[in-house]
């Protein structure tokens, strides 16, 4: 037991100055001008993995499966009805841009017709 727990210990400090040799370089790297798009990645699978729940059920019985399946369930239900919701505000907002582009366009004719006419008349 007790070589094992050196053992182990001896490996997380072999892990820790590994990653704190590899933290010195980490502004070498950012300095560079290519890794702009590495490092946005990154931060999106940063962002990702804060937003994912944690998944322990291996010490859990049948009833809190049940009722963790059952949660989980609703939880996207949830994502997919504002995903619904967003597609259909997109879908509308598109429509909308159209519309106005179109009534901008007739306004400019009209508006241009309109000037060359008076121009004329006078």
């Amino acid at each position: 037991k007790e070589d094992e727990e050196a053992k182990k210990k001896a490996d997380e400090d072999a892990r820790k100055k590994m990653i704190l040799s590899n933290l010195s370089f980490t502004g070498y790297k950012q300095a560079q001008p290519g890794t702009k798009r590495q490092t946005e990645r990154e931060k999106k699978r940063k962002i990702l993995n804060d937003r994912r729940k944690e998944l322990n059920i291996d010490h859990l019985k049948e009833e809190k499966l049940r009722e963790k399946a059952k949660e989980l369930w609703d939880w996207l239900r949830q994502l997919e009805g504002e995903k619904f919701d967003l597609q259909d505000q997109h879908t509308r907002q598109k429509y909308e841009i159209t519309v106005l582009r179109n009534r901008v366009s007739d306004h400019q004719k009209v508006s241009k017709g309109s000037r060359s006419k008076r121009g004329l008349r006078k």
